[in-house]
């Protein structure tokens, strides 16, 4: 079967509930399609996601359970969750830093200006941003943030539920990827809401300070997998110019 172009693998994706208990699908496809999903933008390149590929029958059953055994869990072959990493971002900017030292060295001619530039951002910027101390040093950064913003424009989220977002929108995108990339290759997923975050947690061993941004179930649409029509709200209503 020959893989969808990017069109029509956005047109076929659809959330499907119910999958086909006599279609499994290949691991190795799936893990192929979340490494296709690590090449999704990320904010300021720390990659700050994880994805779990849920394959064993024990592990499955617990998901199952952990998502409140919804039909989408239920009937699904394989899972996919994709899990916010805030808390690497010590170790992500330093593998920016090392990647970079590595790029410079190799050149002819050093860039000093755009070396320093690039080294100031993943030593002095990031960790002000994502530092913070029981969120004390939130409305501190909050204020600077608005004085200077008087006299220039001003990055403004700098609270610690704003890079919080920041790491959630990332891998949200890459969750994206893998989807579209699962549909390409003819395979269907359902991104599901409802789950207990701490049981999925437990299942993964992962620490509290980790953030489950979507649980994925996988399979190949069974019938009635899909529940009627796709709907959206007219074109006109959601695209504005300017």
């Amino acid at each position: 079967m020959a893989e969808k172009t990017v069109r029509e693998a956005i047109a076929y994706r659809r959330s499907v509930r119910v999958y086909d208990p006599e279609q499994p699908i290949d691991p190795a496809i799936v893990k192929d399609c979340i490494q296709q999903a690590t090449l999704a933008p990320t904010s300021s390149n720390l990659q700050l996601w994880e994805f779990y590929h849920i394959t064993s029958t024990a592990a499955k059953e617990a998901m199952v359970k952990a998502c409140l055994s919804q039909t989408a869990s239920r009937t699904a072959q394989q899972f996919v969750v994709a899990v916010s990493r805030k808390d690497k971002w010590k170790e992500r900017a330093k593998a920016n830093l090392d990647f970079l030292e590595e790029q410079f060295s190799t050149q002819e001619r050093r860039d000093s200006k755009r070396e320093k530039m690039a080294t100031n951002y993943y030593t002095k910027i990031i960790p002000t941003l994502y530092t913070d101390f029981l969120g004390i040093m939130g409305p501190f950064k909050r204020l600077l943030a608005t004085i200077q913003g008087f006299s220039k424009p001003m990055y403004r989220q700098v609270l610690s539920r704003d890079t919080d977002i920041v790491a959630q929108k990332s891998t949200a995108l890459a969750a994206q990827n893998f989807m579209l990339s699962m549909a390409a290759n003819g395979y269907d997923t359902c991104p599901m809401e409802g789950f207990d975050s701490k049981m999925v947690k437990e299942i993964l061993g992962l620490p509290s300070s980790a953030m489950i941004n979507m649980v994925i179930s996988c399979g190949v649409r069974g019938k009635g997998g899909i529940y009627g029509p796709q709907f959206r709200v007219p074109f006109t209503e959601v695209y504005f110019e300017k």
